[in-house]
């Protein structure tokens, strides 16, 4: 069984976002143990990009800033393996297309590979474009995380079908961020999914409070959040170790028991 099945089986999963190297990579790794310590299910680990086109504000300026404090894709896949030697929750890398062409594709998930990580989510490239990296997952054991949206109508259960690992239902139309409210039918949406297969879903995108999280997760599988997280690592900086560790306890609360 893998880790990424593990973190659903029995349970709602909650799975934290954040940018590595924001505000440095020493204190992304405290971060990254602080959250799995916290009830943290699954984490994201964004690798900084300099043009993020599905992200809002907030993690385009967290890009920006890791960036600006020397993160690189080498760094990045550096700290992960380091961070396996102490974390057991699964870890799956969220960065853009280009991050990884530029590294070198192969390169890059035996990397990945090396250091145990679970998955790779790239939001920019489209169902119909994922087979060179799909392949490339599957020859090193990586689920390629499937993202649908409320824009994907027809395509659903054609991406469903072919999906590993689990799949990030993208809660709302945009890019990330913190909203006050999701009104998309999340119910039929996922009810579309589960028509072709028993894989997780697990809702992004929007999510930014304990109640939000726990009736996205009541709808699914589970919750991710990012943005909220990422503001107070803005906020806070090198000190954000206690208050994200606080929040994220709070959110992993609410999904457990929602």
């Amino acid at each position: 069984m893998s880790r990424i099945h593990e973190a659903f089986e029995n349970k709602k999963a909650f799975i934290p976002f954040i940018t590595c190297g924001d505000p440095d990579l020493e204190t992304t790794k405290k971060l990254v143990i602080a959250m799995a310590e916290n009830g943290a299910d699954l984490i994201e680990l964004g690798i900084p990009f300099s043009d993020p086109t599905a992200e809002g504000p907030v993690i385009q300026e967290a890009d920006n800033r890791a960036l600006s404090a020397g993160a690189t894709t080498a760094k990045v896949l550096a700290m992960a393996k380091e961070l396996r030697e102490t974390i057991k929750v699964p870890m799956v890398f969220m960065t853009y297309a280009n991050v990884v062409f530029a590294y070198g594709a192969e390169k890059f998930l035996s990397q990945a590979k090396e250091a145990q990580m679970d998955g790779l989510i790239l939001p920019d490239v489209p169902f119909e474009e994922k087979e060179e990296f799909a392949s490339l997952c599957q020859a090193y054991d990586m689920d390629l995380i499937s993202m649908i949206a409320p824009t994907s109508k027809q395509r659903i259960r054609m991406i469903a079908k072919e999906a590993k690992g689990f799949i990030y239902v993208v809660s709302s139309m945009g890019v990330t961020g913190v909203r006050s409210q999701i009104t998309t039918d999340i119910a039929s949406l996922i009810e579309e999914v589960r028509s072709v297969t028993d894989i997780p879903c697990a809702v992004g995108f929007g999510i930014s409070t304990p109640e939000t999280a726990a009736k996205m997760a009541k709808l699914s599988d589970g919750a991710i959040v990012g943005s909220a997280i990422v503001r107070q690592i803005a906020q806070y900086g090198k000190d954000s170790i206690e208050p994200v560790a606080s929040f994220v306890k709070a959110m992993s609360d609410a999904v457990h028991n929602s």
